[in-house]
């Protein structure tokens, strides 16, 4: 089962259930026109289309999960709703049935031929023997993945639509040669750059900040400047790492090796296998035709298709893999190359075994080392559960904390002052510690202790918080020679773009970039989009004005560590052979820029159109979110933010 869901998982259709939202091509997160509703239990309706809460969930669930695999950690409900994960998966939905309402609309319908043809072409819901489509295996291919075949259909035929209708409109779109024309302008325009550098030495160095101008900085970035609350920490640790090391040399008993091999002794050896191909016969006239002509050495496939039906073969499979349980028990009494017709359980058949590997019984010192291994973490798993009943035992019967680790042969540990995130008074992250013991100490009040709490991987924990320091912002004592650095560089930058606002004045009035800086100006002639990747030391803010920029015009962009004061001197086309070789490869690409802007104004269309609806706040209960609250003038907060 496992090897067909992942099978399923990497097919087509796995693609079409996981792709969902992803219909609605590039709306995801888009605010596009729509109306707010409440009408029964809807959360998007668009014509003849709903979707519930229940559904919505699903939908959320499936795009949370998506962008945890992509990001390769848990997303937090609280990062979710800070980021609208609801508004995002909301529009993306309303879109994407706006589209298939809109496909339905213009008459834009798969057959159910069409459907059927293409569900019965996918391998993840094939039989593994016959190698054709099996409707139940496709039934339980689809419940693993959380779908009805109805709603699979459903989902089939509006994905077909819309790729449909896609491919029908780019299918014969030519950009104008006119825009190939402009691309190619673009692509080979080469500009002239003169510029000057300003860094920090083109500046007077600022005098030492007096103790009420640091105060009044600190005051202007108190929100950068503040501490997070910090706690400390008392953590004691159940851990099989830790048990490990105290039953190091602990035995393991003869008696429960000896069992566990006996238990396991039938899995752990290896079957006998045979390639047994099995052909049906409707009679005994057919099976003593197909007997022949297997003797003779003929083709298993040919000889079955000479009679009408399908070889069945099962290659390198032991006695539990055969199907038919009477054909299996005959299989594995023959010798290799034997044919012989059996009466099985599902009518008579013509066997061949085609070749015979015997099995291999392992022996218990060759499963020693796998079932001690095994054996010993069951070990360490009694032994931290015991850690715990001890450390519970003597935590109800008054003990504290620490006594009751003593009590249970664990160390408990204090940590900290250290931050939410592991971040201790350093600002370094302290290693080691699970994020979930984090999480459990910052949710109790300072004194609070946890309960036994599991961990993962066999472990547990157990935490008291001893003092929670409350956010602040540190004394200018404490600071003083961060925050003065921190004053020096903001006045250097001030000075700086004073200076550099005076040279790009003057120079926008005429005088040139040496007069008005007094500098050596440097220049780059002929710099293209192409060339420009070989001049990354100016900063990619330089050479975007650089290319966005007109000629003649004094600009001034952020280069690292210095300004620049720059000015476009000339500006060079290609217009020979080069120019149109571009202008029509170009062109390609063109189409199919203006087919995706024609598939984002469809989407507008369908959604302005059929006026979508939309309930945020029954989105946002569908996802456990809590209710937006209302402002004075009866905005949603978080609309109102928007």
């Amino acid at each position: 089962m496992l090897a067909g869901a992942r099978n399923f998982a990497k097919s087509w259709p796995a693609k079409i259930l996981m792709g969902l939202l992803a219909v609605s091509f590039i709306g995801w997160g888009v605010n596009r026109t729509s109306g707010s509703f409440v009408a029964g239990d809807q959360v998007v309706k668009v014509g003849s289309r709903s979707i519930n809460s229940l559904e919505f969930k699903t939908e959320y669930d499936g795009y949370k999960k998506r962008l945890e695999q992509q990001n390769g950690r848990p997303i937090s409900n609280e990062e979710a709703e800070k980021g609208n994960l609801d508004a995002i998966v909301l529009n993306g939905v309303a879109t994407r049935e706006a589209m298939s309402e809109l496909m339905a609309r213009v008459g834009i319908k798969p057959g159910d031929k069409l459907i059927l043809d293409q569900i019965e072409k996918i391998p993840a819901f094939f039989d593994p023997i016959s190698g054709r489509f099996d409707k139940k295996i496709f039934r339980q291919r689809l419940g693993e993945n959380g779908m009805t075949p109805e709603r699979f259909d459903a989902v089939l035929r509006d994905e077909m639509a819309t790729q449909h209708w896609g491919v029908a409109m780019q299918n014969g779109l030519v950009a104008p040669r006119s825009y190939g024309a402009l691309a190619s302008v673009f692509s080979l325009e080469a500009r002239d750059l003169a510029y000057v550098s300003l860094s920090p030495d083109s500046v007077p160095k600022p005098a030492e900040p007096t103790d009420a101008q640091l105060q009044a900085f600190m005051n202007e970035n108190k929100a950068a400047l503040t501490l997070p609350e910090m706690r400390v920490l008392t953590v004691v640790p159940f851990t099989p790492q830790a048990a490990a090391a105290k039953m190091a040399n602990a035995p393991v008993d003869p008696a429960e090796l000896k069992k566990r091999y006996d238990f396991r002794k039938d899995t752990l050896s290896k079957p006998e296998v045979r390639t047994v191909v099995q052909i049906p016969a409707k009679d005994a006239a057919t099976a003593q035709k197909i007997t022949a002509a297997l003797r003779a050495g003929q083709a298993p496939e040919a000889v079955a298709k000479s009679v009408g039906v399908d070889a069945v073969t099962f290659p390198d499979r032991p006695l539990s893999a055969i199907s038919d349980r009477k054909v299996g028990a005959a299989a594995f009494k023959m010798q290799a190359g034997e044919v012989a017709t059996v009466q099985g359980d599902l009518g008579a058949a013509v066997v061949k075994v085609v070749s015979v590997t015997p099995g291999r019984e392992v022996s218990l010192e060759e499963a020693r080392p796998m079932l001690e291994a095994e054996i010993r973490k069951d070990m360490l798993a009694e032994k931290v559960y015991a850690q715990t009943q001890a450390y519970d035992d003597a935590h109800q019967g008054g003990s504290s904390l620490a006594d009751s680790a003593q009590k249970a042969g664990v160390a408990a540990t204090t940590i900290g002052p250290i931050t939410a995130q592991g971040v201790n008074e350093q600002g370094a992250q302290l290693q080691g510690l699970p994020p979930k013991i984090l999480e459990t100490a910052f949710a109790l009040p300072a004194g609070g202790e946890s309960e036994i709490t599991e961990l993962g991987d066999g472990a547990y924990f157990a935490v008291r918080v001893e003092r929670i320091l409350p956010a602040h912002m540190p004394p200018l004592a404490e600071v003083r020679p961060m925050i003065a650095r921190e004053y020096v560089q903001r006045e250097v930058i001030k000075a700086l773009e004073a200076k550099a606002e005076s040279i790009r004045a003057r120079v926008a009035k005429g005088e040139t970039l040496e007069a008005a800086s007094g500098l050596s100006v440097s220049r780059l002639p002929g710099l293209t989009r192409q060339t420009a990747g070989a001049h990354q030391d100016l900063g990619r803010e330089v050479l975007g004005r650089t290319f966005a920029a007109k000629q003649g015009e004094p600009w001034i962009a952020r280069a690292p560590n210095a300004l620049v004061i720059g000015r476009v001197e000339g500006v060079h086309t290609d217009s020979g052979p080069t120019a149109a070789r571009l202008a029509e490869e170009n062109r390609g690409a063109l189409a199919q820029a203006i087919a995706r802007e024609m598939g984002e104004a469809a989407q507008v269309y369908a959604r302005t159109k059929l006026k979508a609806k939309l309930d945020p706040a029954r989105a946002r209960a569908a996802v456990g979110f809590e209710p937006l609250a209302e402002t004075k003038g009866g905005e949603k907060a978080a609309e109102k933010k928007k």
